[in-house]
């Protein structure tokens, strides 16, 4: 057994190991804010400052953004670091990194939660802990403002709460404050947390219903509640799904079934029944959710390659390569070893219904929309480390006078730490250098050239077309420029999908040298291909990979 000071000893030095890892070069790495990090930062600062958004809505529950409707919790949870840092990629991205580190540690409680019979479930807490710690999937969306991170830790606290209320019934109350906080995080909560509920009321009914009516019937009320005012948005906004029908598999009609209209002519034609129920279009839409869902278990994806750079480390996938040995072992002796069955049930279930939310949409499989795989992969890893541990340490074997146990255990040792230098130096070192331009790199330099000469000029046009899109709200951030002033003109100057974005002398458009040229003492902000190579450049800005990103002229 493992004494108690040990216990809290090693799990601090997780906690300040999580926290290096989360909150080092937190503004620098990744070099540049995406066009989510900057909307969310730009919301909250609005609200800061005048008690609405930037179009003028008051405390709102979900943000208009760039017409992708997003749960307004992140920005809510960005006040504070933003009054006390000012308006800077940091604020934005520490309550992410807050959560990251809180999520570290809810995980050692759950994990003694659920295996408390487990002869080892000390060192299973401070084992997952520690890998959750140093997940890559974890670190990259802790260092980023992604609502994603938000949302995976309120619902670790919500398990958490339950499984404690099971014994203290007055927690199941909190339980459900985190569940419908969570609702406010991200979309894809809306879809998860109510099936991770649903999965926690089914397996452990026994004991809820074994609680005092008036414990359960309160929790029921808190989480109402909490969900009331989403839910009577949802009901009374015709927009407010707009992202998850904009995302859904339904949305590309045309692309998905453009080849299945030609062989249900084909079926018709020579009279092929199975052939007309096969391609029938319901089929396809069922097969495209089916293979989105199983997208999520490619190996490939997990732990080689990952989907878009925004999403991983250069050349890593989402997890370590010395896990997925473990994490196969770990399930394995989760089905069929010694442990509480409703235990076993449950953690299945979350993994299981983790790919729900993104199966039935595009662009997948997707890291951000299936965060809520953690720590699942973690819990898995741990026990298949403890069970390799137990059979290796058995071995009595030698060669050559030496062990065969110490053998594998140093090499294992070594592959584990040759992985995870591999991965702080792709993420710390490379990451900055190989993918600046995927995190739209060279913003901030524009504005800072801008802010030099545009005394000198009358307008000011910035290319808003790719990867130049949303450039709009990358300078409304950096120059900090008055909500106030922006809610003034923003209902027909802001959003997405078309929408025309200008304020005071700047104008956000695509840009057409041979028009805008034309025009006196105009400065023009744009992609290389924007400004021709014959123009006299005023400033060219580079991604930190040596490539051109903007170019700036004036007329």
């Amino acid at each position: 057994m493992i004494s108690k000071k040990l216990i809290w000893t090693i799990l601090f030095l997780i906690v300040v190991l999580s926290s290096v890892l989360r909150l080092w070069q937190l503004g620098n790495v990744p070099p540049s804010p995406d066009w989510d990090e900057v909307a969310l930062g730009y919301s909250s600062y609005s609200i800061i400052h005048t008690g609405k958004d930037e179009f003028g809505k008051f405390l709102p529950v979900v943000l208009r953004s760039f017409d992708d409707y997003k749960p307004a919790l992140y920005a809510y949870l960005t006040i504070p670091s933003i009054l006390i840092f000012g308006l800077s990629v940091f604020a934005v991205r520490l309550p992410s990194a807050f959560f990251g580190i809180i999520s570290v540690v809810a995980v050692f409680y759950l994990v003694r939660e659920l295996f408390e019979e487990y002869k080892y479930k000390d060192y299973l807490a401070l084992i997952s802990s520690f890998l959750l710690a140093i997940s890559p999937w974890s670190i990259q969306f802790s260092r980023v403002g992604f609502e994603s991170n938000i949302g995976i830790c309120l619902n670790i606290l919500m398990v958490l709460f339950f499984i404690k209320g099971l014994k203290k019934p007055w927690m199941l109350s909190l339980s459900a404050f985190f569940a419908g906080l969570s609702i406010y995080s991200y979309q894809s909560e809306k879809v998860f947390t109510p099936l991770l509920v649903l999965a926690l009321a089914l397996i452990f009914r026994k004991e809820l219903f074994s609680l005092g009516r008036k414990y359960v019937f309160f929790a029921i009320i808190v989480g109402l509640i909490v969900v009331m005012p989403m839910a009577f948005y949802i009901l009374n906004n015709k927009a407010a799904l707009l992202r998850v029908t904009g995302t859904s598999v339904f949305s590309y009609q045309t692309e998905l079934l453009k080849n299945n209209i030609q062989k249900l002519e084909w079926d018709k034609a020579t009279n092929d029944k199975l052939g007309l129920i096969l391609d029938n279009r319901r089929i396809v839409y069922a097969k495209t959710i089916v293979e989105g869902y199983i997208s999520h278990f490619n190996l490939n994806w997990l732990f080689i390659k990952g989907d878009i750079a925004r999403h991983h480390a250069p050349n890593m996938g989402l997890l370590y390569l010395f896990e997925f040995p473990f994490i196969l072992l770990g399930i394995y002796k989760l089905i069929f070893g010694d442990f509480d069955k409703k235990t076993k049930l449950f953690i299945f279930s979350w993994f299981l219904i983790a790919p729900i939310p993104a199966s039935i949409t595009s662009g997948v499989p997707h890291a951000v929309r299936t965060l809520n795989f953690l720590p699942t992969f973690q819990i898995f890893t741990t026990i298949g480390l403890i069970s390799a541990f137990q059979f290796v340490s058995s071995i009595k074997y030698q060669v050559l006078s030496i062990r065969v146990k110490y053998l594998i255990f140093n090499l294992c040792i070594l592959f584990f730490i040759f992985n995870l230098f591999y991965y702080l130096n792709q993420y710390f070192v490379q990451l900055n250098y190989y993918d600046s331009a995927e995190w739209q790199y060279g913003y901030k330099q524009a504005v800072d050239e801008v802010n030099k000469l545009q005394g000198s000029y009358s307008q000011i046009i910035v290319s808003d077309r790719q990867p130049m899109d949303k450039s709009y709200m990358f300078f409304l951030f950096y120059l900090k420029y008055p909500p106030q002033n922006y809610q003034e003109v923003s209902e027909y100057s802001s959003g997405g999908y078309g929408a025309n974005h200008f304020f005071d002398k700047y104008t956000f458009k695509s840009i057409d040298w041979e028009r805008d040229s034309v025009k006196k003492n105009v400065l023009i902000i744009g992609v290389p291909s924007d400004i021709p190579n014959r123009v006299p450049v005023i400033k060219r800005i580079y991604n930190l990979d040596g490539t051109e990103a903007i170019r700036i002229a004036g007329t």
